[in-house]
């Protein structure tokens, strides 16, 4: 049974690669970055697009494959449709990786073949949610939406790749963070958060709608002009904190299960402010934040979740129990050290400093990080190890 133990759940092998992919496409970029390797493939956009559709893309169909078939009172995926799914992302990860060191034109391949995975992820998202059959679709509604935006984004960023439009890859990029990363994330945070917190809350269903059209217009005020979207960023702020307050979270909180949600909460709101004050500043000087908004809002918020509800969905389809140990516990302090160090290094770059010693400081905090996370968790993955064995 143990040979099979992997495969026997979708979110196993997906976690899986994502993981890999986390470590390998960073530490390729580091080397990049630094001049310590060139490569044809996609020059600065290499690390958008391995973050977002080789790394976070598996992720969320690994949380998605398992969870989203019980939000919409669907049986369980069955395992030969879900491997199909995983089959062109092993490969197409594969081929992009590898291309990135070697021949460019294995690396589009890749990219081709990453899409068609996550296209037909997608189709089948879409078909559980046309066999619904519960009245309130509201929550699986947005999740499915803005995982479709995902594949728009992946689609355009791979038109954008082939026909050498830096300005579509820009888009692409725009709507992969914005509509696809955070939303996705935000949508799954803000039915699952409150319910593990024991938080009976008031749903209003025109919540995620408003928060959808203001990132819709953070996007537009972009392309008007750049850094015109401090607009929309201090809407969104403002919305969301106080929706956030009204939930009444109880932190701290002695669960790291539920402090790291609910820490990962609290940087929506702090990225949005970062977004509006550096694009407010940006718009009347010449100053380069280095993407400070975006990070902040990636790792603090859809990083930080995903780690929180990785784990958590790890323990608790592995039969071990859902509690954290002492070492799942430091790793969730680590993501804010990840966090943190990113935040001084556009900081120090803004300032027109020497960058790169805390960039290697924010690889190394982030390769620590997903090294300890599979050397933790792995096992439980692949052979469904319990953690009492060892006891």
């Amino acid at each position: 049974m143990k040979n099979h133990y992997f495969l026997s759940q979708p979110h196993q092998p997906f976690f899986v690669l994502a993981f890999i992919n986390a470590i390998i496409s960073i530490f390729i970029f580091s080397l990049l970055l630094k001049g310590t390797i060139t490569s044809e493939v996609l020059s600065a956009n290499y690390h958008a697009y391995s973050l977002i559709f080789l790394m976070f893309t598996p992720a969320f169909f690994a949380f998605l494959f398992t969870t989203f078939p019980r939000f919409s009172a669907n049986p369980p995926i069955e395992k030969i449709v879900y491997l199909t799914i995983l089959v062109p992302f092993v490969v197409g990860s594969f081929f992009f990786l590898f291309g990135t060191l070697t021949f460019s034109a294995l690396a589009s391949i890749g990219m081709v073949i990453t899409l068609i995975g996550h296209l037909l992820g997608i189709n089948i998202l879409r078909k559980l949610y046309k066999a619904s059959t519960i009245e309130d679709k509201h929550d699986i509604f947005w999740i499915l939406l803005s995982m479709s935006a995902g594949g728009v984004a992946h689609l355009l960023f791979v038109i954008g790749y082939f026909a050498n439009s830096i300005w579509l890859i820009s888009f692409a990029i725009q709507i992969a963070i914005y509509l696809y990363l955070f939303l996705v994330a935000f949508s799954v945070a803000q039915r699952m958060v409150p319910f593990f917190s024991h938080r009976m809350i008031e749903r209003d269903e025109l919540f995620v709608r408003n928060i959808a059209l203001l990132l819709v217009g953070h996007i537009i005020l972009e392309i008007i002009k750049p850094h015109l979207s401090f607009i929309a960023d201090f809407a969104l702020m403002y919305i969301i904190a106080n929706e956030i307050l009204e939930w009444e979270l109880p932190f701290p909180n002695p669960n790291p299960l539920l402090w790291i949600l609910h820490l990962s909460l609290f940087w929506v709101p702090v990225a949005f402010l970062f977004s509006g004050l550096t694009s407010i500043i940006s718009i009347f000087s010449d100053i380069n934040f280095m993407f400070l908004d975006i990070h902040i809002l990636v790792l603090g918020f859809v990083f930080t979740v995903l780690i929180g509800f990785g784990t958590r969905v790890t323990l608790g389809h592995s039969g071990n129990k859902l509690e954290a140990d002492r070492l799942t516990t430091i790793l969730f302090y680590w993501t804010q050290v990840v966090v943190i160090s990113r935040m001084v290094t556009s900081l120090i770059f803004s300032f027109g400093w020497n960058f790169l010693f805390w960039f290697d400081i924010t690889v190394t905090a982030w390769l620590v990080l997903f090294g300890v996370w599979a050397y933790r968790f792995f096992g439980v993955l692949i052979f469904g190890r319990k953690f009492t064995d060892n006891k």
